[in-house]
C-alpha cells in the first residue's frame, strides 16, 4: 500500500482513540453526514463503496437505505468496531484497503466518503483509481473540510494553544496529512476533471456543531480528538496547564443553554463518471 504515514498513524493510538470516541464523533458530525447521505440518494440494490469508512456509521446508514455497501479503510481498530456494529447485516461488509491503490471492479453505482479522501499522498492518482470503480452511470459524493479558519470547532482551541506549542508549530495537525487539503474548490475540481469526472458541483455546508454540553466536556473531547491532543503529547507541567486554560477560556464565549456550539464549514462535492 501507499500512504504509509497515514497507515501507521491510524493503526496506532489514533485509531483506538477514534474507536473510543465513536459515539461522540458520530453525533458531532451528524448534520454533515445526514446532508451527504441525503444527496447520495442511494437506491435499493445499488453497489456502494464507502471510502475511509472509519467506524462504519455512514456505511451502516447507506446499507439501511438499501445499498449493497463495501466500507474500506486503512485502520484495523476502526474496522473491527465497524464489523461488530454490522453483525447480522447481510448488505454491508468492511475491508482494510488503501482506496488509492485498491483494485476495483468497475460495476459500482456510488463512491461515498465522509472526510476520508483528503489524505492521499497522490490525490490525482488516487481519484483516477477511484473512478475505475464506477459504472459509466456512476456517481461520486463526498465531504471535505473548507479552510481551518472557517471551522471553529477545531480552530478555536487551535488558535488558543498555538503560542504554547514548540517552535509555534501548527495546532491543527495529523502527522503526514492536512485535513484541510481540499479547502480550495478549484484545486479539487482540477483533481476530479483529470480523473474524468463530469458535472462536478460544490455545495457549501456551514452548520454549527454541538461540541459538548459544557466546558469540561469540550476539553475532555478535544484533548483526545483535535488540536488539544497535541498539547497533551508535547507539553508538560505549567506550560501544559496554561495551554489548557487558554483553550477553556476560548470556549467560554460559545457556551449557551444547549452547550458549546461552534461553526463548521465543509464542501459537499458531487460528480458523475464521465
Amino acid at each position: 500500500m501507499s500512504n504509509e504515514a497515514q497507515i501507521e498513524y491510524w493503526n496506532g493510538s489514533a485509531g483506538q482513540t477514534w474507536v473510543e470516541s465513536q459515539q461522540h464523533l458520530d453525533r458531532l458530525l451528524a448534520p454533515l453526514s445526514d446532508a451527504a447521505i441525503e444527496r447520495a440518494a442511494v437506491q435499493r440494490g445499488e453497489r456502494v463503496v464507502d471510502i475511509g469508512c472509519g467506524c462504519g456509521a455512514t456505511s451502516l446508514t447507506l446499507a439501511e437505505q438499501g445499498g449493497d455497501v463495501w466500507g474500506v479503510d486503512i485502520s484495523e481498530p476502526m474496522l473491527a468496531l465497524a464489523a461488530r456494529r454490522a453483525e447480522g447485516k447481510g448488505n454491508v461488509r468492511f475491508s482494510r484497503a488503501d482506496a488509492s491503490a485498491q483494485h476495483f471492479s468497475g460495476d459500482h453505482d456510488l463512491l461515498f466518503s465522509r472526510f476520508g479522501v483528503m489524505f492521499f499522498d497522490d490525490p490525482n492518482a488516487a481519484f483516477r483509481n477511484l473512478r475505475s470503480a464506477l459504472k459509466d452511470s456512476g456517481r461520486l459524493v463526498f465531504l471535505c473540510w473548507q479552510a481551518a479558519a472557517a471551522n471553529g470547532w477545531l480552530s478555536v482551541a487551535g488558535r488558543a494553544v498555538q503560542p504554547f506549542l514548540p517552535q509555534g508549530g501548527p495546532a491543527v495537525s495529523v502527522p503526514g496529512a492536512d485535513p484541510f487539503a481540499f479547502a480550495d474548490s478549484d484545486f479539487v475540481r482540477g483533481i476530479l476533471e483529470q480523473a474524468a469526472f463530469r458535472d462536478i458541483a460544490f455545495t457549501s455546508l456551514t452548520p454549527s456543531l454541538h461540541l459538548a454540553d459544557d466546558l469540561e466536556g469540550a476539553i475532555a473531547f478535544q484533548t483526545r480528538v483535535g488540536p488539544l491532543a497535541r498539547v497533551l503529547a508535547e507539553l508538560e507541567g505549567d506550560t501544559r496547564a496554561k495551554a489548557l486554560e487558554a483553550a477553556r477560556d476560548a470556549f467560554k464565549p460559545h457556551l449557551g443553554a444547549d452547550g458549546i456550539r461552534l461553526p463548521a464549514a465543509a464542501w459537499l462535492v458531487t460528480a458523475r463518471a464521465g
